[in-house]
């Protein structure tokens, strides 16, 4: 992630409401880009597309998130694999005396790296357009 985008991620805190709802749709649309990838790369599973949603926050740790409900889809993070190839293992439909051993699906970390410069581009985009339209240089 660019220096830019990582500072304009830490100052969107201080931002005010209005420019706020101005902002999200916008960076939704940014995050989507990437989500839209994860789901495609993901699209080996039945639950993991329909789970993957995009958040946004502007309070505590703010940013744009891709994110997959656990819920949902609760073998995602270890088919993620931490975005690695490889294998993680498990019990044997849940029967721990029996483990089995399953090739990880990265899809999250691949999407990112795929299109997290073109992301990027359109949160630079939405937020030029946002503080210019409110008056800001």
């Amino acid at each position: 992630m660019s220096d830019e985008v990582q500072r304009l991620m830490r100052d969107l805190g201080g931002i005010p409401q209005d420019l706020r709802r101005q902002l999200r749709p916008g960076l939704r649309g940014a995050g989507r880009i990437v989500a839209d990838e994860a789901k495609r790369r993901a699209s080996w599973s039945s639950r993991i597309p329909r789970a993957t949603t995009v958040s946004v926050r502007f309070a505590g740790s703010p940013g744009v998130r891709v994110i997959v409900n656990r819920r949902k889809a609760p073998h995602a993070r270890p088919h993620e694999h931490g975005g690695r190839p490889g294998q993680f293992r498990h019990p044997l439909f849940g029967d721990r005396s029996r483990w089995y051993s399953q090739r990880a699906r990265p899809f999250l970390a691949p999407a990112l790296e795929a299109k997290g410069r073109a992301a990027e581009r359109e949160i630079s985009r939405v937020v030029d357009r946002v503080t210019r339209d409110a008056g800001f240089r």
